[in-house]
């Protein structure tokens, strides 16, 4: 048997497994937004010996399209996927950034042609290249119109620059209006910073999955996840299967969300 192949029984019982899932799910509350952190490239290449940790960020690119396409099978609207943070623009090599920015600008291009779903870049654009961010901008306008899954794609995007971006939006805005600072100070509300963030008029993510085992948000939506639901899947990026996901929702559909009372 070739490496990388199931064997018969076992693609069957996963088969069988996998619609079993499906069917419990019939009837229950799924989320509307699922944010998603797929985690472990970089481990993933290494320990396949590949000759860089750009093949396990293509192979997490891949990964990507697949989830989203069982999120749109199962009527998710949105689905926000963190691609590049504020972090890795200054914490990767030169030459990691540079095949992350060719893979990035690759899967926006070719989400934005794929069913009828609708792309939107979340982010700053500090730090990129023009190329990525001319092929995020044609991604977006191409498939604005599209009425089928939301995909946001988090390139550039960290939770705590999202909000101060949010704050100086804010306050120029209030200035050019002519107002004062002790109006400001009145006016100031969560709904009105909600109004400011790369995610204005969306739903807050329901539910945030990462993989790899990893237990943190690593500045991931912090505004918008305070009141979602986590699951933590021990598989990298990409070795998540489907089961992993409808797993995830089963567990959430279990949940009572009391969102904070």
């Amino acid at each position: 048997m070739n490496r990388g192949e199931v064997p018969i029984g076992r693609g069957l019982l996963y088969g069988l497994y996998s619609r079993r899932l499906r069917r419990r799910l019939i009837g229950k509350d799924l989320p509307g937004h699922v944010a998603m952190i797929i985690d472990g490239n970089r481990r993933w290449a290494r320990l396949r010996e590949l000759q860089t940790v750009a093949h396990g960020h293509r192979a997490g690119a891949a990964k990507y399209h697949e989830f989203l396409e069982w999120c749109d099978d199962l009527g998710i609207s949105v689905a926000t996927l963190y691609l590049l943070s504020t972090d890795n623009l200054t914490g990767r090599t030169a030459d990691e950034l540079t095949g992350l920015f060719e893979i990035i600008a690759d899967l926006a291009e070719d989400l934005s042609h794929f069913r009828n779903w609708s792309v939107q870049h979340v982010g700053s654009t500090d730090g990129l290249p023009p190329e990525l961010v001319a092929t995020l901008v044609a991604a977006e306008e191409r498939s604005r119109d599209n009425g089928g899954l939301h995909i946001n794609l988090a390139v550039g995007y960290g939770g705590r620059r999202e909000i101060a971006d949010a704050m100086r939006s804010i306050v120029k805005k209030h200035h050019d209006e002519g107002g004062e600072l002790e109006t400001l100070a009145e006016i100031l509300t969560p709904e009105l910073i909600g109004e400011h963030l790369y995610t204005v008029g969306q739903p807050d993510p329901d539910l945030v999955i990462r993989t790899s085992g990893e237990q943190r948000l690593s500045d991931f939506m912090l505004w918008q996840s305070a009141h979602s639901e986590f699951y933590f899947v021990e598989a990298l990026g990409p070795d998540l299967r489907e089961v992993d996901f409808l797993r995830a929702l089963r567990d959430f559909s279990r949940r009572q969300r009391r969102f904070g009372s």
